[in-house]
């Protein structure tokens, strides 16, 4: 590999680049395949000044809806993911990924219903499928829903994912994608055993790892997007992952980088792994979240910031109304 090619170059030769971020104005100087969004980004998108039109506009849009109440938030709620989704879908040829509502994590027929809304406003704006995925958090129910979802050819990217059980349950419920946290696994350890790690031994890197290993090992299909960075360390060493997607601030550092890049993960090694199959039947992966104090916590509190992030962003309609 040539010194004299950046690193983001050299990633994007066997992962594919998505970008963390509601601000689409910055994708455009790193070029990712897909972007992904989430209730904070989206609010933090929300709250600068070049983007308050967005939300502006999806309110006057629907102020004589006749909708009035919980309804008409909801509904303006939606459109304004829609709206910044359309918007990154003009910057990136791939995918977009737009979040349910955390509220209803634990309700796979709510989730259902969002998701269904979901596509069918991006598709009456023309855009296919194929270049959305919804996320939901990966609870029992949101995997279940998500089992619905990907029958009616709508693509998932379960998200919130701390562990190999809910890994083991998205492949088997087929969803399109998962995105394991890697960042909020490193959060949790640290702040568990006071330890600083090496990239290499960091938690939330071995724990991508081996999701890599068991899907490619007992030939899933679902694709793995790394997630959730705090450093390119970790990216360096999930390098050869399906997909990363990694916030504005690290992909500059990898551009600014001309180091070599190695390949650290890929199917022919991992199917050389010594993963063990895992039994998932819904109380089986109730043990094992509550035996995984990690997975569970981050889970639960992941599912709150979002919650809460979402509150403050129905506030901020709430005020233009």
């Amino acid at each position: 590999m040539s010194s004299a090619t950046t690193q983001l170059e050299q990633l994007k030769q066997f992962t594919v680049v998505v970008a963390d971020t509601g601000d689409f104005a910055s994708l455009k100087q790193f070029a990712p395949r897909d972007a992904t969004t989430n209730p904070s980004l989206i609010l933090k998108a929300a709250q600068m000044p070049e983007y308050r039109a967005i939300v502006e506009r999806a309110v006057a849009d629907h102020r004589q809806s006749g909708l009035t109440g919980r309804a008409q938030l909801d509904t303006i709620l939606n459109y304004v993911l829609v709206a910044f989704g359309l918007e990154i879908l003009k910057v990136v040829p791939g995918r977009v990924s737009t979040e349910t509502d955390a509220r209803v994590a634990f309700d796979s027929a709510a989730i259902i219903a969002q998701g269904r809304l979901l596509i069918s406003l991006y598709e009456k704006q023309g855009i296919g499928r194929e270049r959305v995925l919804i996320k939901i958090a990966t609870t029992w129910e949101g995997v279940r829903a998500a089992e619905v979802l990907q029958q009616e050819g709508i693509n998932c990217n379960l998200t919130l994912l701390f562990s190999l059980a809910q890994a083991v349950a998205c492949a088997e419920a087929k969803a399109k994608l998962i995105s394991p946290f890697v960042g909020r696994i490193l959060d949790w350890y640290k702040k568990s055993t006071g330890k600083n790690y090496a990239a290499a031994e960091d938690p939330g890197v071995v724990s991508v790892r081996e999701i890599y290993a068991y899907y490619k090992k007992f030939g899933h299909a679902t694709e793995v997007m790394g997630a959730s960075f705090r450093n390119v360390g970790e990216i360096q060493e999930l390098a050869g992952c399906d997909l990363l997607t990694i916030s504005p601030q690290l992909l500059a550092e990898l551009k600014a980088c001309t180091a070599p890049l190695a390949r650290k993960l890929s199917p022919k090694l991992a199917k050389q792994s010594a993963v063990a199959k895992l039994d998932v039947a819904e109380q089986k992966f109730r043990w094992l979240m509550n035996e995984n104090a990690m997975a569970t916590e981050k889970l639960a509190e992941g599912i709150r910031a979002f919650a809460a992030d979402t509150v403050k962003l129905e506030q901020m309609i709430a005020g233009m109304m």
